[in-house]
């Protein structure tokens, strides 16, 4: 997390120097906090939602359901929230993040990963406006068993990393 933090600081200094040097500083600042401040809400709601599920997630639902040995229900579970997961990865990853934490397991938090970013049910309408529901329908149909074989090759990965 620190070096991935250290990488962006230091891509943001290099656009800072090159906006400076083109004399679009104050405007790439004043375009930055306006995002900022269309993004900051959505945020604190991940992050506080990220940690209310790990705090109040019992760790025998936990176990039960949300464990690499929990099996197939595990990923079809983590299948179905990826779906209905709004706000994209902005919202799922402080989720994920939090699972991680209170020991879902790590195939199960893959297949929710890639549920939420090919399945989405929020972009769905917004995908049909740019290229109809006809494609539509076919990117979701092939994507549909994609959350599953990750979750799989996952485990495949996990046991033979053992």
């Amino acid at each position: 997390m620190k070096s991935t933090a250290l990488v962006m600081a230091g891509a943001l200094l290099l656009l800072m120097g090159l906006a400076l040097a083109q004399g679009s500083f104050r405007e790439a600042m004043t375009t930055s906090f306006r995002q900022l401040l269309g993004f900051l809400p959505i945020l604190v709601i991940a992050v506080m939602l990220a940690g209310f599920a790990e705090t109040l997630l019992p760790q025998r639902l936990v176990h039960d359901l949300l464990s690499d040995s929990s099996g197939f229900k595990g990923l079809a579970v983590a299948w179905f929230a990826g779906i209905i997961t709004p706000g994209g990865s902005i919202v799922g990853l402080p989720i994920i993040a939090g699972l991680y934490r209170v020991g879902v397991g790590t195939a199960v938090l893959m297949t929710y990963a890639t549920s939420l970013a090919t399945l989405s049910i929020l972009r769905l309408p917004l995908e049909a406006g740019f290229y109809g529901w006809r494609l539509t329908a076919l990117r979701v149909g092939v994507s549909l068993g994609l959350p599953f074989i990750a979750g799989g090759l996952t485990m495949l990965v996990m046991r033979l990393s053992e």
